[in-house]
């Protein structure tokens, strides 16, 4: 396809409000979205009319998800297909990947999860038919010029990251939530030799032991109970590629010890087997935490920390590099412009003051997902402050400090305006930062700041807070 062309998409789900939710999702001007609510209709549609991107469920009743990848391998092989489901696991994730799949969505996901993926897929499109020395010189520069910044921090990890692309060392990537540990560890990754193969990200602290040493290392039939087949770890299905392991301080000593074992000889044992199975894979962590506080409270192993401890890079908070605040914020306008059809030019005086004043506890990611809020609540050509509800809230609490009382009924008044409004506001920043963190995933957010989601659903409702 040509760069000007509009890209068609297929939905498949069986599930009519799903379809319809993701035509209303990509409701663009660069897509023609149609929907099949079974297979065998998907299969019909593509036969009459191609699609460049095909979006489907893995389980429907009528034809399920894997038979319809399977013919679409054989028969449109330029299709990209991206898989969603509600039966999200990384087993799931890891079989459709084998079979050539672009990406995978667990359900629910968010608006910007999805829209994502696609623009991903799109760009893939593009680069299709390029040479392939181009298609890895544009892959590279695409990554690079999400590392946006001209703070030292920032300059810093660019130029620590292309330091130790070219080698096989492992990385720690230290950074607090949002900062973008995965987008640093995909720079290695497009700046490797490994580049034109697999990377896989998991995030060690949503699974269990035993599913994380499953997914890792596989298993073989009769391991454990429903283990009816042989399955490949995702270290196997990773060779010649790289794997990214983050919130790797929350993996228990066990699997420690045998990520240890991998990491010497880079060979394992799948789950119930006596055979040895070497591989080349390169291993990026990441965390949030001070690992070298856990060695010394016993929480994680000695030896693996400094089996890990080879390159560290640790990636500054938003907050350390207000010089970088609104280039990046810019880069997220153009990005949502681009992807909603606006022709929204920038932000006014006093929401770029407002946008680099405030002190940003979710990172990047929060800044990407109230830039995205404020693209679509805007009309005009330009962003205002009543489009960024959050920051506006700091002008009302500042401009309540800075009068002065002339009595002390008004005093007394004043405190109590005061003290509401800076209860309202860390509550509201308490929800956005747990939202930000997990990527706009209530029930998620919910158990990790330990309320149930019914409380925080409340506290979503009385800031007037949803889903962008």
């Amino acid at each position: 396809m040509t760069l000007d062309q509009i890209v068609s998409i297929l939905v498949v789900d069986d599930e009519l409000p799903i379809c319809r939710n993701c035509l209303k999702i990509l409701d663009n001007r660069q897509y023609a979205v149609e929907y099949a609510l079974n297979g065998f209709d998907a299969l019909k549609r593509m036969e009459s009319k191609g699609f460049d991107i095909v979006i489907t469920d893995l389980n429907m009743e009528r034809l399920g998800g894997m038979e319809v990848i399977a013919r679409i391998n054989i028969s449109f092989s330029q299709t990209i297909v991206i898989v969603m489901t509600g039966y999200a696991s990384v087993s799931s994730a890891v079989e459709v990947m084998k079979m050539g799949v672009f990406d995978y969505l667990p359900k629910p996901f968010t608006p910007y999860e999805l829209r994502a993926v696609v623009q991903q897929a799109v760009t893939r499109i593009k680069l299709r038919d390029q040479p392939a020395r181009l298609i890895d010189q544009t892959t590279k520069k695409t990554i690079s010029h999400q590392l946006i910044g001209e703070s030292p921090g920032i300059k810093k990890v660019i130029k620590m990251v292309q330091k130790v692309a070219s080698t096989d060392a492992n990385v720690l990537i230290y950074g607090e939530s949002g900062t973008g540990k995965e987008l640093i560890a995909r720079a290695v990754h497009a700046n490797s030799n490994r580049n034109q193969n697999v990377f896989f990200a998991i995030d060690c602290g949503t699974l269990s032991d035993d599913l994380l040493s499953s997914e890792l290392f596989g298993h073989v039939k009769g391991a454990f109970t429903g283990a009816d087949k042989d399955k490949p770890g995702i270290f196997k299905l990773a060779h010649n590629g790289t794997v990214f392991l983050d919130e790797i301080s929350n993996i228990s000593r066990e699997i420690q010890a045998r990520l240890l074992r991998f990491l010497e000889a880079r060979e394992f044992l799948p789950v119930g087997s006596t055979k040895l199975i070497k591989v080349d894979v390169r291993l990026i962590f990441a965390t949030n935490k001070k690992l070298e506080k856990m060695v010394k409270a016993g929480q994680f192993r000695e030896d693996f920390y400094y089996r890990i401890f080879v390159y560290p890079i640790i990636i500054p908070a938003l907050d350390k590099r207000k010089m970088d605040i609104l280039p990046i914020a810019y880069f997220f306008l153009n990005q949502f412009c681009e992807k909603m059809g606006k022709q929204i030019t920038r932000f006014d005086e006093t929401s770029a003051s407002r946008l680099i004043e405030y002190h940003w506890p979710g990172n990047v990611r929060q800044l990407k997902n109230v830039v995205e809020r404020a693209v679509i609540l805007c009309d005009t050509t330009s962003i205002s402050l009543k489009e960024l509800p959050l920051l506006g809230e700091i002008s009302e609490i500042d401009e309540m400090i800075e009068s002065i009382p002339k009595t002390n009924e008004e005093l007394k008044l004043l405190r109590k305006k005061i003290r509401q409004k800076a209860v309202n506001k860390v509550e509201k920043n308490f929800v956005l930062h747990a939202l930000a963190e997990n990527d706009w995933n209530v029930t998620r957010s919910a158990r990790k700041t330990g309320l149930n989601r019914t409380n925080f659903q409340a506290l979503m409702k009385k800031y007037n807070i949803s889903r962008p």
